[in-house]
């Protein structure tokens, strides 16, 4: 027997087809085996596939797989589950999802989604540390920790031309934090008029050489681009070949991360009960 599952494919952070961060969303009645999601995020190879089940009114239960792992926390493939939600299905929101980082939140204003999510501030490190300016093939002029390594540049142009070494990122960035693997953020001020800060994001170590659009990385981005620039809302543009642009506003110990997304194609995938 043959289960028709739907899916849709979503370009998140962006208002433009073939930019942003795609990503794959698929709602369902009930869950299905932990093995066939990673089945299927693997067959859509994007950065996430986002699976969710409703639990009542306004609420649903969201696990997130890239093509090689469960993640704990996912910024553009919540945007994009809302925006499903909200224009595939009718739903009025505000949304919340039961994560496995708690209880995220989505509100729609007009034709954008902003995330409510936990901020996580760094921590300065000392020292060169050699290992990432060697990954990165450039060296920062300040390193900062919080899930992540974030590598300070001084200059957009910089972050831009970074052409890294993934497998020294992925070795460096190995069992590096109790919340699983560790990735590198490269960011600089923005100097264009439009965009407060640029950043680039790698991550080798779950499958994702260079993520193109990432909300988690502006929870770390945000506590220290804020202390840094003075004010706490900001305009961020990730730099990568897709590239997008995210409002951010540091409030308290929340990250406000708002975002547009379009829709790129409806789907069913054909799944044997099986296979």
């Amino acid at each position: 027997m043959v289960r028709r599952v739907p899916f849709f494919h979503v370009d998140a952070f962006t208002s433009d087809l073939f930019a942003g961060n795609p990503a794959v969303v698929v709602p369902l009645e009930a869950w299905m085996p932990e093995a066939r999601m990673r089945q299927m995020a693997a067959e859509h190879n994007v950065s996430e596939t986002a699976f969710l089940v409703p639990e009542g009114p306004g609420q649903w239960h969201l696990r997130w797989f890239t093509p090689t792992t469960e993640v704990a926390i996912c910024g553009h493939a919540t945007l994009a589950a809302a925006f499903v939600l909200a224009t595939e299905q009718g739903e009025p929101g505000p949304f919340r999802f039961r994560t496995l980082s708690g209880m995220l939140g989505v509100a729609r204003e007009g034709e954008r989604f902003v995330l409510d999510f936990p901020a996580n501030p760094p921590r300065r490190l000392g020292g060169s540390q050699p290992g990432l300016a060697a990954a990165l093939g450039a060296v920062p002029r300040e390193v900062w920790k919080a899930r992540d390594w974030i590598c300070v540049f001084d200059s957009p142009e910089t972050v831009r031309a970074l052409f890294p070494d993934h497998g020294r990122i992925a070795a460096l960035a190995g069992a590096e934090t109790p919340a699983g693997p560790a990735r590198v953020i490269a960011t600089a001020r923005g100097d264009d008029g439009m965009h407060d800060i640029v950043s680039r994001y790698f991550a080798a170590v779950v499958g994702i050489p260079e993520d193109p659009v990432t909300g988690a990385a502006h929870l770390q981005l945000l506590p220290l681009w804020a202390e840094k620039l003075g004010r706490n809302t900001l305009v961020c543009h990730q730099a990568s070949v897709r590239g997008g642009t995210l409002w951010c506003t540091l409030a308290g110990d929340r990250v406000q991360i708002g975002g547009h997304a379009v829709l790129y194609a409806r789907g069913e995938a054909l799944l044997s009960d099986q296979a």
